[in-house]
């Protein structure tokens, strides 16, 4: 039995038949191609956020400020000292988790705080996008102020978002935004 097999094996590689001529080629995986996101020149060079991606940024600043204000002093209150160091150190730092990414073929923003991220999507992080969205929050700390800001926050999430988002001047206020991709009366916890 052995010098049979050893025959034919013999035989094979002088006839220069291999395993997949003998058993069939391995069988072909799909190929998935994921583009990414294709960005207007205002989406890569204008300083400001786009208005498209307001909204999804407001819900991410206000995302980001209640997480950072809890993680100052757990659910304490704070002194307005405090809140107010907190809340201008927050606009400048941690936006490095953001993108854009297409979600059933419009632009989104993507990052913590921010539902309904494809799992399988290219992301456009970095380049202008922390910067854009540093300068939004430290114009709602501006317009809104600390004090109010943080009142909110004593409120919940729903209140924080209602006061930065969706109030009459807010992001996710004008006709033209995108729907509302979190749970807009809901708390988020992730």
């Amino acid at each position: 039995m052995q010098l049979v097999l050893a025959a034919w094996l013999a035989l094979s590689l002088l006839a220069g038949m291999g395993a997949e001529d003998m058993c069939g080629a391995p069988p072909a995986s799909p190929a998935h191609s994921i583009p990414a996101p294709q960005l207007s020149p205002e989406e890569r060079l204008s300083p400001h956020m786009p208005e498209s991606l307001r909204c999804d940024a407001c819900h991410a600043i206000a995302f980001q400020q209640l997480r950072r204000v809890e993680g100052k002093m757990g659910r304490k209150t704070l002194s307005e000292s405090d809140y107010v160091e907190v809340l201008e150190r927050s606009c400048s730092q941690g936006w490095e988790s953001y993108g854009v990414q297409e979600v059933d073929g419009e632009k989104r923003l993507a990052g913590p705080g921010l539902l309904r991220q494809e799992l399988m999507s290219v992301m456009v992080m970095g380049g202008p996008w922390p910067g854009r969205l540093s300068k939004m929050c430290h114009s709602y700390v501006g317009e809104q102020g600390e004090a109010q800001i943080y009142g909110a926050h004593q409120q919940g999430p729903a209140a924080l978002r209602e006061l930065l988002c969706h109030g009459e001047k807010g992001a996710c206020a004008s006709a033209g935004a995108p729907r509302c991709r979190t749970p807009c009366g809901l708390g988020i916890t992730l």
